[in-house]
C-alpha cells in the first residue's frame, strides 16, 4: 500500500516562499510519475505541476509557471514543490498525487491512483 504525506503548508505573507515536501512510503518513488494538486474553499481540484519518474521532465499551469518549481529525490523518496513570490489566490489545500503512468507527463486528476491528506498553504496579502 503506497502511502503519501505532505507537509509545509502554513500562513505565510504573499511574495513570500514555502517548500512543500510529499514523502512516499510503501512503494519505491521512481515506480511513479508524481503531481502536485491545489484545492481552495468552494473549487475543484486543479492541477499545480507534474514531474516524469527520472525528474526529466515537468510540466506547469499556466498560474504558477516561472514561480514554482518541482523536483523529487527518488533516493530520499520525496517529492517537492518550491513556491516562490507567493500570492494570495495561491491559498489552497495542496496534494500531492502518484500515477503508475510513469513515462508520461499527466495532468488529469482522474489518472493520480494515490493521493495525500493535503497540506495547507495561506497566504495573507
Amino acid at each position: 500500500q503506497v502511502q503519501l504525506v505532505e507537509s509545509g503548508g502554513r500562513l505565510v505573507q504573499a511574495g513570500g516562499s514555502l517548500r512543500l515536501s510529499c514523502a512516499v512510503s510503501g512503494r519505491t518513488l521512481s515506480d511513479y510519475g508524481m503531481a502536485w494538486f491545489r484545492q481552495a474553499p468552494g473549487k475543484e481540484r486543479e492541477f499545480v505541476a507534474t514531474i516524469s519518474w527520472s525528474g526529466g521532465s515537468t510540466h506547469y499551469a499556466d498560474s504558477v509557471k516561472d514561480r514554482f518549481s518541482i523536483s523529487r529525490d527518488n533516493a530520499k523518496n520525496t517529492m517537492y514543490l518550491q513556491m516562490n513570490s507567493l500570492k494570495p489566490e495561491d491559498t489552497a489545500a495542496y496534494y500531492c498525487a502518484a500515477t503508475d503512468v510513469k513515462h508520461t507527463l499527466v495532468v488529469v486528476t482522474a489518472l493520480y491512483n494515490y493521493w495525500g491528506q493535503g497540506t495547507q498553504v495561506t497566504v495573507s496579502s
